[in-house]
């Protein structure tokens, strides 16, 4: 498949900015009170934000990739 530059560029500006954006929002997350119980185990509300991340950090990588593999001269 080919795209202009235009459009492959935007898909690696977007798969990069998950790529940056999530996993520090994951830092912050995880230095939440609410991500640990009393006993220190994760809570769901750490889970839920854990999968969230991975799912997003997996779809940046993705959308970056085909940016970079749609990229025409």
């Amino acid at each position: 498949m080919e795209l202009p530059v235009a459009w492959s560029s935007l898909l690696v500006v977007a798969g990069v900015w998950n790529l940056v954006v999530w996993p520090r929002f994951l830092q912050r997350v995880a230095q939440d009170p609410r991500a640990r119980d009393a006993g220190g185990r994760p809570t769901r509300f750490l889970v839920v934000h854990v999968v969230l991340v991975a799912v997003s950090v997996v779809l940046g990588v993705a959308v970056a990739a085909l940016g970079l593999l749609t990229v025409t001269a």
